[in-house]
């Protein structure tokens, strides 16, 4: 596959990725090269990726979860840093969204910035995580309060890591790749009617071009990077809310149902077709198990929706569709059509 440019950085693929990472190492003589990697990625995803390059590195292993996505972690990893790196270092992120995420926003702020590469190896980090500039952690059981727009140097996607991920992590990188086919409209129908086959080559590189072209466009989320966010108002209070709970629940699984319920937002308040509505709604509860919301936590998800990054001016702004690929952002919903929305996902 042909590599993606993005602003500052290349998404280069499978062994052409790594033939550009040993050209970068050995090109820009770092002092010292680190590896950051949970426990899964370093059983699962290290053996593969010690078999491709040709520079040592000294690991640096966190624990792996949503619920390790704080400045604790941050700490501990600064600190070992501190003792052991310098600004000419680089950090190698190996792992899913947590690992890109976090890795990346550790990288940026150390010693103002160092260089940093994203391998991401879950089709969630994929197709989303590690594409787009943004890092950063979570606080106070908030999604993604702190963090830092910066780019990687580089991304390499190796889709021989997704061998290593059991179904139900694979779905979940499903929900960005569909979030993506109803924002640009890039093969909703191939998608919407074939609930089997979720991710080939020509999906995931689809998936990631239709973020790519869109972050090369509106790069610290002014305009129309805000599409992105669609799916993740209600999506992310979800999240946060089965956090809080200590129910297991991946970001996929939440983007799912924030994407079923803002559709039924878009059709109260943009008239967005209630046919495909439905059809979507069928497609998604074939894949996924739903979510069920509790009295008491549509009470908890308003609260937690005035937190999220996208308001202004103390009102919550959703982003919504008038149709397949055609978005807008910045629109304000009454609390009760929002309580009518999550009834019709329970149903």
């Amino acid at each position: 596959m042909k590599p993606i440019i993005s602003s500052s950085y290349s998404i280069v693929f499978n062994q052409d990725g790594y033939n550009e990472l040993n050209l970068i190492v050995n090109k820009n003589n770092y002092s010292n090269v680190f590896l950051l990697v949970d426990e899964n990625t370093e059983k699962y995803c290290l053996p593969q990726l010690d078999k491709k390059v040709d520079f040592s590195f000294q690991i640096i292993k966190i624990k792996s979860g949503e619920h390790y996505k704080n400045l604790d972690t941050c700490n501990e990893v600064w600190k070992f840093l501190n003792n052991n790196a310098d600004r000419k270092s680089l950090l190698i992120n190996l792992g899913g969204g947590v690992i890109t995420d976090m890795g990346g926003f550790i990288a940026s702020t150390f010693k103002r910035g160092i260089d940093f590469i994203n391998i991401p190896t879950t089709l969630l980090s994929i197709v989303d995580a590690s594409v787009g500039s943004k890092t950063g952690i979570n606080f106070n059981s908030l999604k993604n309060q702190i963090g830092v727009f910066s780019d990687p140097i580089l991304i390499i996607i190796d889709t021989e890591y997704l061998k290593t991920l059991d179904e139900r992590n694979i779905k979940s990188g499903y929900g960005e790749i569909f979030k993506h086919s109803l924002i640009s409209g890039n093969l909703f129908e191939e998608l919407i009617n074939n609930s089997k086959k979720l991710y080939n080559d020509k999906i995931i590189y689809n998936s990631i071009n239709v973020k790519n072209n869109i972050v090369l466009r509106d790069r610290k989320e002014e305009n129309i990077r805000k599409y992105l966010n669609f799916g993740h108002t209600i999506g992310h209070a979800i999240e946060s809310i089965k956090l809080n709970s200590n129910s297991k629940i991946f970001h996929g699984e939440a983007v799912v149902a924030g994407i079923i319920i803002e559709l039924y937002l878009s059709y109260k308040v943009l008239n967005f077709p209630i046919d495909i509505v439905r059809k979507v709604k069928e497609h998604l509860e074939n894949i996924f198990e739903r979510i069920h919301i509790s009295s008491k936590e549509i009470k908890d998800l308003f609260k937690l929706l005035q937190f999220d990054k996208k308001n202004y001016l103390n009102k919550v702004n959703f982003v919504l569709l008038e149709d397949i690929g055609n978005c807008k952002v910045d629109i304000n919903v009454e609390n009760e059509i929002i309580t009518e929305a999550i009834d019709f996902y329970n149903s």
